[in-house]
C-alpha cells in the first residue's frame, strides 16, 4: 500500500516503517513485561495501522493530527492486551482496537448527537440493504428494506439520513500481505468488538491449518461426506480422518 507524503503529528507518513510479525511478537512480549523501549519500538513499527484507519474513516470534521493521536492510544491498548499465544496476526487484533478508539472519539466529539437507537436502526438497515442487494441482484428500495426489518419507512429514512458517511459492511479497513480486515461484523446485532475479534480469530485459525486439515473439514462439514467417504477420496484410513478432524476442531475451539 502506498502512502503520499503527509505530515501528521510531525511524522512523514511516507517514511513509516513496518516490521516482521516475529519481531512484533518479541517486542510485544517485552512491552507487556514493562520494557518501555520495546513498547516505543512496536508502536513506531505499527503506525501504518493507525494511518490506514484514519485514512479510511476520513476527517469527519476533526483534525487528522487529533485522530492519529487517538488512534495511537488504541494501538498502545492493543499492544498491552494482545494475546501472543493465539494464532492470529497482530494487525488483525490491532485494527479493531484502533478503530474502536477513533470511533469513540468521533462520537464523543460530534456536535450532532444521534441517539443509540437511531444509529442501531441505521446499521440494521445498511445490513438489510446488503442482504437484499445480493438476493435481488440490484439495490433494494426503501420499502423493501422496511418490509425486511418490519419497520416503518419513515423511521428507516430518518435513521439512514442521521448517520454520517455510511459504509459497506464489506469495506476493508486494512490490508496486510493480501489479508484484509473488514468491519462487516460490527454492524447490527453483532456490534460488539468481542464478536468481531472472535470471528477474525476463527478465520485466522482455519487459515493456519494445513491444506489437508482444511480439505477434510471441507469434505466433512461443507460437502457433508462421512468419514469413510472422505477416507476413500483422500486415500487414508477412516481412523486417520477421525484423528485429523478431531485435532483440527480442537485447534479451532481453542
Amino acid at each position: 500500500m502506498y502512502y503520499n507524503k503527509v505530515e501528521i503529528c510531525g511524522i512523514n507518513t511516507a517514511e513509516l516503517k513496518t516490521m516482521k510479525e516475529k519481531e512484533k511478537i518479541e517486542l510485544i512480549i517485552k512491552a507487556q513485561n514493562g520494557d518501555k523501549d520495546a513498547l516505543d519500538k512496536v508502536v513506531c513499527g505499527n503506525l501504518k495501522l493507525v494511518l490506514s484507519v484514519v485514512q479510511k474513516l476520513g476527517s469527519r470534521g476533526q483534525e487528522a493530527d487529533d485522530l492519529f493521536q487517538v488512534g495511537v492510544i488504541g494501538l498502545i491498548k492493543a499492544v498491552k492486551n494482545f494475546d501472543t499465544t493465539k494464532m492470529v496476526k497482530f494487525s488483525t487484533y490491532g485494527v479493531p482496537m484502533i478503530l474502536g478508539e477513533v470511533r469513540r472519539f468521533l462520537r464523543d466529539n460530534n456536535s450532532l448527537r444521534v441517539s443509540r437507537s437511531t444509529r442501531d436502526l441505521a446499521y440494521k438497515a445498511m445490513q438489510a440493504k446488503e442482504i437484499l442487494t445480493a438476493k435481488f441482484d440490484r439495490e433494494p428500495t426503501v420499502n423493501e428494506i422496511s418490509a425486511e426489518l418490519n419497520m416503518p419507512v419513515s423511521e428507516i429514512v430518518v435513521a439512514l439520513e442521521a448517520v454520517v458517511d455510511p459504509v459497506s459492511i464489506y469495506e476493508p479497513m486494512y490490508s496486510d500481505d493480501g489479508d484484509s480486515v473488514f468491519i462487516m461484523d460490527q454492524l447490527g446485532d453483532r456490534n460488539s468488538d468481542d464478536d468481531w475479534i472472535n470471528e477474525i480469530h476463527m478465520k485466522e485459525t482455519i487459515k493456519a491449518l494445513s491444506q489437508r486439515d482444511r480439505e477434510i473439514l471441507n469434505l466433512r462439514f461443507i460437502k457433508g461426506k462421512t468419514q469413510m467417504e472422505v477416507a476413500e477420496e483422500i486415500g487414508i484410513r477412516q481412523a486417520q480422518v477421525s484423528r485429523i478432524e478431531k485435532n483440527a476442531l480442537s485447534k479451532i475451539k481453542d
